[in-house]
């Protein structure tokens, strides 16, 4: 059974064929078709509908004939409808995409390849699998914000948490790689990306997390402002800044982009290092915000017996995991220079804390496309 998962950033298409033998088992651990389209909306490539169709045209000749027999696909914000994966039809599309408005870079996209997906294989199952799912354990006072519950009753103003696939998939491994059960995991695991985020992981369910209503609050990432003063923004608005100025502002046109004019962190530390002021004061920014989350995290979990770093950042930038662990030294974390250095570019969980450290800190790679191939069969069902 071959299924593939498309997975839609804002400006990026990935996607993967993964093969599952009869007993519904992941067989071999790389998938056997695999690439990604970069700068839509950027470039030569007009919107997802048309990456998906460059996408098509690859598989075509990577995998002549070839029709997938089921398709996952990831969908960023799944509000509070959806508690697991969902097989989808043209209600669920219509629900994922009034959720856009909470998830502008990325929902759109993802139903654009839905729909795309579903007319070029009409008889083919597609699966969404949501981000916000693995969240669904929060409670209440951690994802209630103070504000009037109408709000919350009537417009479902509430923090949802983002980023759950991958949380899920490398919690798991981590806590293979330290011997310890998932039921009884507790760690702060944060994946670090142009899309960032921290979660504090309890007994191996979700119960604090950075991003909150929407994809917006908690770090510092590429283009997106995290935390700000809500009076902030009334001040802007009060200054005739209006809600589609402000939804460029902070998802477009702040965060590394804004500080350091990049958010290609490779050359955010190359100018740092070259004496930048500009990029130093956006990484030490950066840091001291996830370092305060990991922090508070480590409270919210009931002690962690890991700190977890994934993502593009958390997994390649080794100037970036070096600061963070310096300012992590009162949980009484050490760094071990040398493997923290040797991290970059290796493949498979490593440990670049030293063996005093009081809290091991794990590198370890993100497979999104792993877990939700994995999702979309369990939501299939037999066949």
């Amino acid at each position: 059974m071959l299924v593939l998962v498309l997975n839609a950033g804002s400006s990026t298409l990935k996607y993967s064929v993964r093969r599952f033998d009869q007993e519904r088992t992941l067989a071999g651990g790389e998938p056997i078709a695999k690439g990604v389209v970069e700068r839509i909306d950027e470039g030569e490539v007009a919107d997802h509908r048309e990456a998906f169709e460059i996408v098509r045209g690859e598989l075509a000749q990577a995998l002549p004939g070839c029709v997938p027999d089921a398709v996952g696909h990831r969908v960023v914000h799944g509000g509070e409808r959806f508690t697991g994966p969902a097989l989808v039809d043209e209600e669920v599309i219509g629900a994922i995409e009034r959720l856009n408005a909470l998830a502008p870079l990325h929902n759109p996209p993802g139903a654009l390849c839905i729909r795309a997906a579903t007319a070029a294989w009409p008889g083919v199952p597609q699966v969404a699998v949501f981000d916000t799912s693995f969240h669904r354990t929060l409670p209440e006072h951690a994802w209630r914000y103070a504000l009037p519950d109408e709000l919350y009753r009537s417009h479902g103003i509430r923090r949802y948490g983002f980023h759950g696939t991958s949380v899920q998939y490398v919690g798991r491994r981590a806590a293979q790689v330290l011997g310890i059960s998932w039921e009884e995991f507790n760690a702060v695991i944060a994946h670090l990306g142009n899309g960032s985020s921290v979660t504090a992981v309890r007994g191996g369910r979700s119960v604090d997390t950075s991003m909150g209503f929407t994809p917006l609050e908690g770090l510092v990432m590429g283009t997106r402002s995290g935390d700000v003063d809500p009076g902030a923004l009334v001040f802007l608005q009060r200054l005739g800044y209006g809600p589609d100025e402000l939804d460029d502002l902070l998802n477009r046109d702040s965060g590394f982009k804004a500080m350091a004019g990049n958010n290609d962190m490779r050359a955010i530390t190359r100018a740092a290092a070259a004496g930048n002021p500009e990029a130093e004061l956006a990484l030490e920014t950066a840091v001291h915000r996830l370092a305060r989350y990991i922090g508070g995290y480590h409270v919210s979990c009931s002690g962690a017996r890991a700190v977890v770093l994934t993502g593009g950042i958390g997994e390649n930038s080794a100037d970036f995991r070096a600061r963070l662990l310096v300012r992590l030294g009162p949980l009484g974390i050490r760094l071990d220079e040398a493997a923290n250095r040797q991290a970059a570019g290796r493949q498979g969980p490593r440990v670049i804390s030293t063996a005093d450290s009081a809290i091991p800190v794990l590198v370890i790679p993100t497979d999104e496309e792993h877990a939700i191939a994995e999702a979309t069969i369990g939501a299939v069902g037999p066949r």
